[in-house]
């Protein structure tokens, strides 16, 4: 039907198109947004615990809070590991990744909000190059 209308004024046949009442006007500027923020708890017990973690931040519009207790007490190596997959994952997402305590981390991707650091008072008993702390 449209292309039709378009081959007419295309070719000139002296039918005259109804183009103003056919169109309407998006403003792109605005973005509407009914996407609710989610805040989605995980327990790391093991490394294959973070596909379902990086999932919820692909997803968008989750804030990922990670009890790393379990993990941490039972290898620590497999620790560093879990969070380095998930840091990367959020650095892809434009996200931000943050300690919390020494038993958990928060990550948000770019979409719900910045995680901005503040002044704490925190033992340096996590490893400092994974998580920032606040």
């Amino acid at each position: 039907m449209v292309f039709d209308r378009f081959k007419r004024m295309m070719s000139g046949s002296g039918e005259e198109v109804e183009s103003a009442s056919e169109f309407i006007e998006i403003d792109l500027d605005q973005e509407k947004s009914d996407s609710k923020i989610y805040i989605k708890t995980f327990v790391l017990k093991n490394y294959e615990d973070i596909n379902p973690i990086l999932s919820a931040l692909r997803e968008g519009y989750s804030i990922v809070v990670i009890d790393i207790r379990p993990l941490k007490q039972r290898d620590i190596v497999e620790l560093k590991r879990a969070i380095s997959k998930v840091k990367k994952t959020v650095e892809a997402l434009d996200g931000k990744i943050a300690g919390f305590g020494e038993n958990t981390v928060i990550a948000t991707p770019s979409k719900v909000f910045d995680i901005k650091k503040g002044v704490t008072e925190v033992a340096n008993s996590v490893p400092q190059d994974d998580v920032e702390m606040f």
